[in-house]
């Protein structure tokens, strides 16, 4: 035997001998892919890039900013900053030609109450629907369980303009049937809850995002939750919601936006209601058709520049709250393919 063989003979143990037989640490280094290496000129262009990319993006939310604290007549002049900076949100309630303030000619209160519980309520029970829908589809085996879910998917390629004359029949129905009988509430056009009820019924697009983080988890966990006796719900409730956080806080935020921006139900549902019930969106196009050039009296961009400040800020806002989560769950959908 070769010297380099007796260093790697293992050593000799006796019978009887109490020492264990040292084991090899197999250390596993993590492979990382080569990051290419950049010299100072490459990164240079770099940073300018992702400089001008970012005034780029930020411009237009700095001008809104700038120009909701500007004067009526300096609305428009594309300064950086306010010459005469003006408190455009409450002021003194007089009639036209003096200023005019954004909470004295509407009830703005409201529509960001309205708003802001339509969008978290809709919001929550998307988020809960779907994953309901979700893990069953991920869990559960049963039959025509691609089927259902490939005609679920289907659904998704149907845009809204082709339901919206249905539904809203179907909810013009309802509202009769509620109005024929004193003793159920008012349920149905000119009313509120169109803009939320829909969003206890699950969307597509959210289940199937659930359904790929669901697959993700080890059936394992689940197996081992069913010997020690956990029932379906519990398994849920425990296992999967925990570990999917990021992905519901994903849906979560994207119904959020989608709700606080939307223009389209509130201006066919809340037409026949009071300007007490009207959303942000819908109570910014009132202004904006009331004090604009075409509108008979005087322009107020001001209003209209302040309002949509305010519609544009709580999502910023969000976002930032909700950055790390939101980031973490994306990136784990785009691994996961």
């Amino acid at each position: 035997m070769s010297i380099g063989g007796q260093e790697n003979a293992p050593p000799f143990v006796t019978a009887g001998s109490t020492n264990p037989q040292p084991t090899e640490v197999v250390r596993r280094r993590r492979w990382r892919r080569p990051q290419p290496q950049l010299n100072w000129i490459e990164k240079g262009l770099f940073l300018i890039l992702l400089a001008g990319l970012s005034v780029l993006f930020l411009y237009p939310f700095e001008w809104l900013f700038a120009a909701a604290f500007k004067t009526h007549g300096e609305v428009f002049d594309n300064a950086f900053l306010p010459h005469h900076w003006a408190w455009n949100y409450t002021g003194p309630n007089l009639p036209q030609p003096h200023t005019q303030y954004l909470f004295n000619v509407a009830p703005v209160g409201h529509w960001l109450w309205n708003s802001l519980w339509i969008s978290f309520l809709g919001a929550g029970l998307v988020t809960i629907s779907s994953a309901f829908v979700a893990f069953s589809f991920a869990y559960f085996r049963f039959p025509l369980r691609n089927v259902m879910f490939a005609i679920l998917l289907a659904t998704m390629m149907l845009p809204g303009e082709v339901t919206m004359i249905p539904v809203y029949l179907l909810w013009n129905h309802i509202g009769k049937f509620t109005m024929a009988h004193s003793w159920l509430p008012h349920i149905g056009t000119g009313t509120q809850y169109p803009l939320w009820v829909p969003n206890m019924f699950a969307s597509a697009f959210y289940v199937f995002l659930l359904r790929q983080f669901f697959l993700g988890i080890p059936r394992d966990y689940f197996e081992a939750a069913r010997i020690d006796g956990d029932g379906y719900f519990s398994m849920f409730r425990r296992i999967a919601l925990p570990l999917a956080k990021p992905a519901l806080i994903v849906c979560f935020i994207f119904e959020v936006q989608a709700k606080w921006f939307d223009l389209q139900t509130p201006l066919i549902y809340l037409q026949q209601a009071g300007l007490s019930s009207f959303t942000v969106p819908l109570g910014l196009k009132l202004l904006v058709d009331k004090y604009n050039l075409a509108g008979g009296s005087i322009p107020e961009y001001q209003l209209i520049v302040a309002g949509t400040l305010l519609l544009v800020l709580p999502m910023v806002l969000l976002f930032a709250f909700f950055q790390k989560y939101f980031i973490r769950g994306i990136a784990t959908q785009g691994a996961k393919g």
